[in-house]
């Protein structure tokens, strides 16, 4: 799953395809799209550019602004996708970054998708949107979700009260899009209808004439000041030195002295008044509805009782996807590809060294290509297929209700599961989520468990296939292992690190839907895509470099020098060393070597276990190591790194003699 840097999108924002022929001499206009966390913002950003961008059912899919030019009627425009937005009043580092494009790029025009079946929390934000004066458009997505429980937002009439347009949309199906680009060149200036007493009012109006002239949107700037947010004060400072801001400073205080009472807090429920008022206005309810499957399906999926048979059963699935379906896809590969080009190329009696080079046991071909053709990628063609479809449905977020409880024992708060379930998707993304941690402690065990014991996808569907191979058991041992050695590494980190107490966290979890077959299998062919793309290069070049370690013999004093911790230690076999040189380009690449030799049986029962066990804690991939030096700073990714590694190797030894314990071999 690739990650794009957001200055890198936002410096250079491309042309999508629909926007071919536009002309280029007028400047486009800006039009950001925002909302809360899992609202449909990417999925109406990929309907109107004909991009595609990941999309998931659950908050912290995007952590980047994206741009892209498109022309709708005409009129070239440069749609904004950004990261989950709460509230102006911000709380984490990815809200800063959309904030502050708002507040210095000033886009012409803002889109705010609203996820119809949370749309009170949504007008909490629009409230504050209203103030900036900005022309705006609503977007009302999963409308179809709001109607299957007998509830409906009335647009017509919210866009009365707003007095500006509001589209009624199902993203995921592209539906209604005409409809909002139809309305986007009609976005208004809406009605700003909060206020916040006489005294507030004439004490924002004050502190807005003393901020500095050239800034934008003094209003607002103004509440925030008022509402002692934890960003805003620092930036302006730094953005106009402390002289210059010293007259707004002076009112502040003075503010703060002559209004009795919780700024923040008057502030708070004048708008929650605004948004009962709207809500209650436009909220349409159908008599005699009854509660469907899915309602029933949620809850009992958030229960421990029911819940975790739930996700047995789905995790059964899944084992046999993989193990019958890949495998009838590896085997029909291998018939209609790899066998005839080995024979076609051993009919030509090569030399030694060009054999090896192209089907040798690190030749280009063997452990190259048809390891990622025709080993790895029917296994992750499979596995990225279910995923999607656990995503799309909104079951990987409600099963963090079950995890909740554990997660919190070993110092991880409810705003930090999110980011650990992401790390079975892309280890990389999950990392760069971390950033809207507020505590340093909390965004350090959650970055070093990302990193630790989690697979991610590809590896987890790959180790599967291993597994498979092995025995049921031997998949439930391996699991097993890794979520004690995940729990235990949180809780030694929780017990040595001190900090604050965990932070208070608020997430609204949708309900179970039926995913959208078309979308999975979409984002399955773009994920496969981004594999294809990043990883067959590395395949090549690992195989290559391996074989240049063969022919020059470091690939044999290597596995000598490393027969002591390898062989006596955790049992494994020396060409085990084969797949550790592997995973530190690629873990697929690995994994795939291990799945050879499982079934070549190079490796016994308990060998299997260890291989799988020790390539998932002990080489975290270079994307994620620059991740980590991104959010936690260089020095700290090293250590990181250091000690996952040392770990790794001491977890794994212990295991083994474990298994030697109880197993007899």
């Amino acid at each position: 799953m690739a990650i794009s840097p957001a200055e890198s999108q936002q410096d250079q924002p491309h042309e999508a395809s629909g926007s071919a022929g536009a002309s280029s001499g007028a400047s486009p206009r800006k039009v950001a799209l925002v909302g809360l966390p899992n609202t449909g913002k990417t999925q109406v950003f990929n309907n109107l550019t004909g991009e595609y961008g990941l999309v998931a059912n659950y908050p912290g899919t995007t952590i980047d602004i994206r741009r892209s030019l498109v022309t709708i009627k005409a009129q070239r425009y440069e749609i904004i996708d950004t990261p989950g937005l709460r509230s102006l009043y911000i709380h984490s580092e990815e809200e800063v970054a959309v904030r502050d494009m708002i507040f210095f790029e000033k886009p012409d025009i803002i889109v705010q998708c609203i996820d119809a079946s949370q749309y009170k929390q949504s007008l909490l934000l629009t409230a504050e949107l209203l103030e900036l004066g900005i022309p705006m458009v609503l977007v009302l997505n999963a409308m179809d979700d709001m109607s299957r429980h007998g509830l409906g937002v009335d647009a017509a009439q919210l866009e009365k009260i707003l007095a500006v347009p509001v589209a009624g949309s199902v993203a995921l199906h592209g539906l209604g899009q005409e409809d909002l680009t139809a309305v986007i060149g009609k976005a208004k200036k809406g009605r700003r209808d909060v206020t916040y007493g006489v005294k507030i009012e004439n004490s924002l109006r004050e502190l807005a004439l003393a901020l500095p002239f050239d800034l934008e949107f003094k209003h607002k700037i103004a509440t925030l000041l008022l509402q002692n947010d934890p960003f805003l004060e620092k930036f302006l400072e730094n953005k106009f030195g402390t002289e210059k801001l010293a007259p707004a400073r002076a009112v502040l205080n003075a503010v703060r002295h002559q209004v009795k009472g919780n700024l923040r807090q008057i502030i708070s429920d004048r708008r929650n008044q605004w948004v009962d008022t709207v809500a209650a206005a436009v909220l349409k309810k159908q008599e005699g509805v009854r509660q469907g499957l899915s309602f029933h399906l949620t809850q009992a999926s958030r229960q421990p009782l029911l819940g975790i048979p739930i996700f047995l059963f789905l995790m059964a699935v899944v084992y046999l996807a993989v193990v019958y379906v890949s495998g009838a896809l590896d085997k029909f590969i291998n018939f209609i590809a790899v066998t005839p080009v080995t024979r076609f190329i051993t009919s030509f009696s090569l030399p030694a060294f060009w054999n090896d080079l192209l089907i040798g046991n690190h030749g280009i071909l063997t452990l190259g290509l048809f390891n990622a053709i025709c080993t790895v990628l029917p296994i992750l063609s499979v596995f990225f297929f279910i995923f999607g479809c656990f995503e799309d449905s909104g079951y990987i977020t409600n099963f963090t209700v079950l995890t909740k409880n554990v997660f919190e024992k070993i110092g991880i708060p409810g705003n930090a599961i999110t980011s650990l379930v992401l790390g079975f998707g892309c280890k990389t993304m999950a990392t760069l989520s971390t950033r809207s941690l507020t505590i340093r402690k909390e965004q350090y065990i959650a970055v070093f468990l990302i990193a630790f014991a989690i697979p991610c996808s590809a590896q987890l569907g790959i180790s599967m296939a291993i597994l498979a191979r092995v025995g049921l058991s031997a998949f439930v041992i391996v699991f097993a292992a890794l979520v004690v050695c995940e729990v235990g590494a949180g809780l030694f980190l929780n017990t040595i690190i001190k900090g604050k107490e965990a932070s208070w966290f608020i997430q609204v979890i949708p309900p179970l839907r039926f995913p959208s077959l078309r979308a999975v299998s979409r984002k399955t062919y773009h994920r496969i895509l981004d594999f294809l793309k990043e990883a067959l290069p590395i395949f090549l070049l690992s195989a290559v470099g391996l074989f240049i370690f063969e022919k020059t013999g470091l690939l044999a004093m290597t596995k000598q020098a490393m027969t002591p911790m390898i062989v006596n230690w955790m049992g494994l076999p020396k060409d085990i060393i084969d797949v550790f040189l592997l995973a530190l380009a690629r873990r697929e690449a690995a994994a795939g070597l291990i799945l050879k030799m499982v079934d070549s049986g190079a490796l016994t029962y308990v060998q299997s276990i260890l291989a799988v066990v020790v390539t998932t804690i002990s080489f975290p991939c270079v994307a994620n190591v620059i991740a980590i030096g991104r959010e936690m700073g260089w020095k700290t990714a090293v250590i990181m790194t250091a000690l996952i590694f040392v770990s790794s190797f001491l977890l794994v030894g212990g295991l083994r003699w474990i298994l030697v314990l109880f197993l007899g071999h």
